[in-house]
């Protein structure tokens, strides 16, 4: 049998701390970047709800154009804004707040999912910091058990 080294622990120990520390640092680092990835995705989902604005403006913008050469082309052929013009009218309306509810609905879906997908993200950087926590107990306790097993030796 060996003789028995009385640094041996001391060693043992410091590599521990050492390990330990690792383990929270990469357990942080990870929550860190999961978090990143989380605030991107917000952004993300400003980003699709901004666009949708615009996009709203945009048909508001080709609405107007086009009552205007509907009014233009109902001048031209001589007929009143009653009757067919007026349904010409009515279903350009209509058209129009279709479309305008398409665009919200669509935004509307697109930032949920970029929400959600920010909160899973978030769950991520939680888990990867607990599995840390859990790396470094079960580092510790494996340190614990082996003192217990050198000090029968020594």
């Amino acid at each position: 049998m060996a003789p028995a080294l009385p640094f041996v622990p001391y060693i043992s120990a410091a590599l521990t701390v050492a390990q330990v520390a690792q383990q929270g640092a990469a357990g942080r680092f990870n929550q860190a970047v999961a978090n990143r990835n989380a605030q991107i995705q917000r952004q993300e989902a400003q980003a699709i709800q901004d666009q949708a604005q615009y996009d709203l403006q945009r048909a508001d913008e080709d609405y107007q154009r086009l009552q205007g050469k509907t009014q233009v082309q109902l001048a031209k052929s001589g007929t009143t804004t009653e009757g067919t013009g007026q349904r010409i009218e009515y279903y350009n309306a209509k058209q129009k707040l279709l479309q305008d509810k398409i665009i919200q609905y669509n935004a509307d879906v697109g930032s949920a999912k970029k929400y959600e997908q920010a909160n899973y993200s978030e769950i991520q950087g939680q888990m990867a910091r607990m599995a840390a926590r859990q790396a470094q107990i079960q580092t510790i306790g494996s340190f614990g058990t082996s003192l217990l097993t050198m000090s029968k030796f020594v």
